[in-house]
């Protein structure tokens, strides 16, 4: 995939950050009092790979003036070496803007997580283009790639359109992009011609392409892959098929991407990746990993599959590695994966899991 070399940003991610609150100790929310708080969103957790591993990464979004959540996104943006850019807008007293607040028990064992997500008044709702200027960021800085998700996208109609200048300024520009459907059905009700249609302009213009079937059925109308056969090599042979229908639906699109999961229980997962690169599948198949926290393993796919296309690896190698950073990040209770450095990420795919002293 060809990258503008001379881009000052590595990755850009437009975004609507808020934080999560989770029990202590796996237990549930409804009989905790102790609680952790982080940072969060699906766009940060794909960016924090590459930031980690040293490539310049920046986050457009919204904050609240004067709020001291938007002081702890902030710090903790920063502590990632991700920087960020955007407004800090007035609160408008107590019923004003907030950022939002994701609830989330973890699980354990045999008992299944559950996240309560409280977006009313979220300041992210209002992303407007007017305040950043493309033309400098795409045209005068440049970016490699442009990474966008399915959950700003459908935010509101004000991020639709945001995400669609954006796409519009990429092209523009000669900016690579990208885009995790993320399909949530709260979302789209009532929305769905609308959403349907921003979805695919997104979509044509899109070199890298990512979701699971059902986000490529329901943002794109692109038929899953056949149900049945309990065969992993069915499986595979199926979404391979589900592929061939994107790639002939967008083929400007040079890297599609899907994870498998299968749960075995809350902490340990089955997991697995397709991606068709370089002009050929390339297939993980699933294996078991440990799973302390599963929110943010497709996040943590993604950041590392996009970290091998910036650093011009072959397409399986991407893969390779993208598995690895999603099987970190559902072995951190954040919800990125924070790797050490490429070797960390490289034992993990290897399965050493040896103390390195």
């Amino acid at each position: 995939m060809q990258l503008r070399e001379d881009a000052a940003w590595a990755l850009v991610v437009p975004t609507s950050i808020g934080v999560r609150i989770t029990p202590e100790n796996g237990q549930g929310v409804h009989v905790s009092s102790r609680y952790t708080m982080q940072a969060t969103s699906a766009e940060t957790n794909v960016a924090s790979v590459t930031s980690y591993l040293g490539l310049p990464t920046l986050a457009l979004t919204n904050f609240v003036a004067g709020s001291p959540i938007s002081a702890f996104i902030k710090s903790d943006l920063r502590a990632r070496d991700l920087s960020y850019r955007g407004p800090d807008l007035p609160q408008g007293g107590p019923w004003g803007y907030r950022h939002q607040f994701n609830i989330a028990d973890s699980g354990y064992g045999s008992r299944g997580p559950r996240v309560w997500n409280d977006r009313a008044g979220e300041v992210g709702l209002d992303l407007d283009v007017d305040d950043f200027d493309l033309d400098q960021l795409f045209g005068t800085e440049g970016v490699k790639i442009l990474h966008m998700s399915g959950l700003v996208a459908a935010l509101s109609p004000k991020t639709k359109d945001f995400c669609l200048a954006l796409a519009r300024a990429a092209k523009a520009h000669g900016t690579a992009i990208s885009m995790d459907m993320n399909y949530r059905a709260t979302f789209w009700k009532g929305r769905e011609v609308e959403l349907r249609e921003a979805f695919t302009e997104i979509a044509e213009e899109c070199d890298i392409l990512i979701g699971n079937e059902e986000d490529f059925q329901l943002c794109l109308g692109i038929q899953g892959p056949e149900e049945g056969g309990s065969d992993l090599a069915d499986q595979v042979a199926s979404f391979k098929e589900m592929i061939g229908r994107i790639r002939t639906r967008f083929p400007k699109a040079q890297f599609i991407a899907t994870t498998l999961r299968e749960v075995v229980s809350v902490n340990e997962h089955l997991w697995g990746m397709v991606v068709y690169g370089d002009g050929d599948f390339h297939v993980a198949p699933p294996r078991s990993i440990g799973v302390l926290d599963r929110i943010g393993g497709g996040d943590g796919s993604v950041g590392g599959m996009l970290y091998g296309i910036l650093k011009g690896w072959p397409a399986e190698q991407c893969m390779q590695f993208g598995w690895a950073t999603g099987a970190l990040a559902a072995a951190s209770l954040t919800d990125y994966g924070a790797p050490a450095d490429e070797d960390q990420v490289w034992s993990i795919w290897k399965g050493n899991a040896r103390v390195q002293r």
